[in-house]
């Protein structure tokens, strides 16, 4: 154990250095955790072995539950007036669309049956909500609120779609059945169980929860805690009630910060400190679990299945989902270019490889490539893309940094 602590805590530690380095680069810094896990990992100086699929997949759903509380109690519910129906629509339709799109050119380019094609669509359909809160907080870039609040909030919204497509396809996938329209309606009460569920229980538990933190006199070292708590029960409830874990708890956070008296501060600070543990962590064992030795055989194919995502099933869905919501074009070219692909997708792709049937490594290694593209070049110019599209104002035109120079 005492080993164990030293080499987690010494990565862990080097990660949280490399904040800094990732700020002076304008690199994402999530980009710069997984190269630290693959380093330290079999193919790397490290020399760690580790290939247990199925721990990283329990630990990452606890990581995402911790990463999805934390960015629902930062995102302001009162400023979100404007975006609510165009991120429902990018969190539901869009998911659908971009899996659609990206799954059967998946289908043709990897030779592949289109239902294993059609899954690997719906396993990279979703943006990530740590991705997308992390460089949209640090990338500098000033966008207009409504913009930014769409982002975030589908960020923290599409991943009950995207895991009921998961689901739902790794098991048409494993019982060697076709895609059909009555396999299609055989699934729709797991739709309406997940969705439904995953709204009523984060509704209700936040309001529940705001209430109780509101009415009790609790020294405050103890409310951060007790607020993660209650959350964190809120999701595996959920869960096991057949409905979106990770939708609960992400409207828990919401409610919690919209509807609870006081001051929410120290709320905020505690979960912040656990978002970046989290997301750190995760990525580590990401990293990890990838054997860079093993991603050249697929990664030429894996990158144009990327270039599919991010050039046309993501702006695509964008384009039909804000096409009667008074988007401007250069807005749209913005939302459809901050498609972040980051841990959920990766994460994802664990649950088919370790259930029983034809889906192997293969598959989570092309997931991993694809994800990796989307941070190198979606998440390296987000503040770029920004100031091209008008946007953003450029550095030079800031006021700030004049001042700061």
């Amino acid at each position: 154990m005492d080993q164990l602590v030293l080499l987690s805590a010494l990565l862990v530690f080097l990660a949280f250095l490399l904040i800094p380095l990732s700020h002076r680069l304008g690199a994402p810094i999530l980009l710069l955790v997984l190269g630290v896990g693959m380093l330290a990992g079999e193919d790397g100086p490290g020399r760690i072995n580790f290939d247990d699929f199925q721990v990283v997949h329990s630990l990452g759903g606890l990581a995402l539950a911790i990463i999805l509380f934390a960015g629902g109690l930062e995102t302001d519910f009162r400023a979100l007036r404007g975006a609510k129906l165009p991120a429902i629509l990018l969190a539901t339709i869009g998911v659908v669309l971009t899996a659609l799109v990206t799954g059967i050119p998946a289908h043709w380019i990897l030779g592949v049956p289109l239902e294993q094609g059609l899954l690997l669509g719906a396993v990279v359909a979703s943006t990530d909500a740590a991705a997308t809160f992390l460089l949209i907080q640090h990338s500098r870039a000033k966008l207009p609120q409504r913009l930014k609040n769409t982002l975030v909030l589908e960020s923290g919204l599409n991943d009950p779609m995207a895991i009921f497509l998961t689901l739902a396809l790794t098991i048409l996938v494993n019982s060697g059945a076709s895609l059909s329209p009555a396999e299609l309606i055989d699934f729709a009460p797991l739709l309406v169980m997940q969705l439904g569920i995953g709204l009523v229980a984060g509704l209700a538990g936040g309001w529940g929860l705001a209430a109780l933190l509101s009415r009790l006199h609790l020294p405050d070292g103890i409310a951060p805690p007790l607020a993660l708590a209650a959350a964190l029960f809120i999701y595996a409830a959920t869960s096991l009630m057949g409905g979106s874990g990770f939708l609960a708890i992400y409207l828990c956070g919401l409610v919690v910060a919209g509807r609870m008296k006081g001051s929410i501060n120290r709320i905020l600070h505690f979960n912040e400190g656990l978002q970046w543990l989290s997301q750190i962590g995760l990525f580590l064992m990401l990293g990890l679990l990838v054997k860079p030795s093993e991603l050249t055989a697929t990664w030429v194919e894996a990158l144009v299945i990327a270039a599919v995502l991010m050039f046309v099933a993501r702006p695509l869905a964008v384009a039909l989902c804000t096409a009667p919501l008074r988007f401007r074009s250069s807005e749209q070219l913005f939302l459809g270019w901050m498609g972040l692909r980051g841990a959920v997708p990766i994460y994802l792709a664990i649950f088919p490889v370790i259930t029983a049937g034809p889906v192997t490594v293969e598959f989570f290694n092309i997931v991993f490539v694809i994800v990796v593209a989307s941070l190198v070049l979606q998440g390296w110019t987000v503040a770029p893309a920004a100031r091209w599209l008008g946007l953003s104002p450029s550095e030079k035109a800031d006021p700030e940094n004049q001042e700061q120079s």
